[in-house]
């Protein structure tokens, strides 16, 4: 069995994350989904005993075969993966959140029943930057409420805003059962329903199968949520949206994938740090939402410096009622004159900040008065940290602590 390495809820250097599988992780780890299954349900075999050397006894249970069919619960938000396009031979050209998930998953059927008991639940149909963060607030409810009775969820919403739902989940869903957000590039369909005229080279029923298949294998037990697209399956805190209409869209930057789907073959070659707390209530983040009411989310923006940028945008922000604002710096977190005195005088008024870089890659390690470390979190996943921050705490070194302790998870090196 590899070493295991202990978890630790310290701040790191990204690039720790992205070693860390040459000593512990080493290798793409493989699980078959069985072959020579029963019609009636699917028998999930590990190729190996715990192959990524986690020590958990949840983890373990939760992986071993069983003699029952995985409960799996599609939760559907619309996006691209429901999309009707104006003909079979169009990629760009669609109406967003069309088809109904049931339809959908009927579609797959009768291969889709050998891999799991699949029910679904229409959240909504609108292109992901239509939701709200009350709607959020649902969501994680939604998606709580049916992993009561389920083994696993799979979240399907519109890939432009799907590392925020994914992030936002990944924070916030206090079950340690699989979670797994999916959509697609180009739309399902041209037709009247999803089951005629598809659209050529659509990436979409592919990419609700096998969000399905990883969801039944329970292989990401403990691992948070994962955003599976393209045959690959990304960490939640560590992917971002890298192109307007690749199929490839999604990377995790110096970190890598954390796996990959082959047909009946899932693939990990690392894990999130927070898998190896799986035995501990560590495991759980401080943001129950069962707790809070959707009103009580503050007000969150994000304000972009650049060369001589104006402070009026953090002035406005702070006079519209935010109680937060991410500012998505030059290099490694740096904002202009105008900003910085803006900045002071909201945080006078108690106006909490984060530094996070605009580069696309790196961190931003600068605190102060009012201000906190956002690392290497993007912009858009530090608002949502900051977000929860507030609702949750109003001793901002406590928010420091968390930024550490779940916003940068690391693996120790000790």
């Amino acid at each position: 069995m590899p070493t295991v390495i202990a978890l630790t809820r310290r701040t790191i250097a990204a690039a720790t994350a992205a070693v860390v599988g040459t000593a512990t992780l080493a290798g793409a780890v493989g699980w078959n989904i069985a072959a020579d299954r029963a019609p009636a349900h699917v028998s999930i075999q590990a190729a190996g005993t715990n192959p990524l050397g986690i020590r958990s006894a949840a983890y373990e249970q939760a992986t071993a075969p069983k003699s029952r069919t995985p409960r799996v619960v599609v939760i559907a938000t619309g996006g691209t993966i429901a999309g009707k396009a104006s003909g079979r031979d169009t990629f760009t050209n669609y109406r967003a959140g069309t088809y109904l998930m049931e339809d959908m998953l009927d579609t797959l059927r009768p291969e889709l029943d050998s891999v799991a008991d699949v029910s679904s639940i229409q959240f909504g149909n609108a292109g992901s930057s239509g939701y709200t963060i009350a709607q959020f607030h649902e969501l994680t409810l939604t998606v709580e409420n049916a992993l009561k009775n389920a083994d696993a969820v799979v979240v399907t919403t519109g890939t432009d805003t799907q590392e925020e739902f994914a992030y936002w989940l990944d924070l916030t869903v206090q079950s340690k059962k699989p979670v797994i957000t999916s959509g697609s590039m180009r739309p399902w369909g041209a037709g009247d329903g999803p089951d005629s005229d598809l659209v050529f080279g659509t990436d979409a029923p592919a990419n609700l199968y096998n969000a399905i298949k990883i969801a039944a294998s329970q292989q990401t037990y403990c691992f948070g949520t994962v955003l599976m697209l393209n045959d690959e399956i990304q960490a939640a805190r560590d992917v971002t949206k890298t192109s307007s209409y690749r199929t490839d869209t999604f990377q995790s930057r110096e970190y890598g994938v954390l796996g990959w789907i082959d047909g009946d073959t899932i693939m990990l070659g690392r894990a999130p740090a927070r898998v190896l707390d799986c035995d501990s209530r560590r495991w759980y983040t401080p943001f129950d939402l069962s707790d809070v009411g959707p009103g009580e989310l503050p007000k969150v923006e994000i304000a972009m410096s650049y060369q001589g940028a104006g402070g009026e945008a953090i002035a406005g922000f702070h006079e519209a009622g935010a109680t937060g604002i991410v500012t998505a710096g030059t290099g490694a977190g740096g904002i202009s004159r105008a900003m910085g005195t803006a900045r002071s005088a909201a945080v006078a008024d108690g106006v909490w900040f984060v530094s996070t870089t605009r580069t696309g890659s790196g961190g931003s390690y600068g605190t102060g008065d009012g201000v906190i470390a956002g690392g290497d979190l993007t912009p858009v996943k530090a608002r949502l940290m900051l977000l929860l921050s507030r609702t949750f705490t109003d001793d901002i070194d406590e928010a420091r602590d968390w930024f550490e302790d779940y916003g940068t998870p690391t693996f120790a090196q000790d």
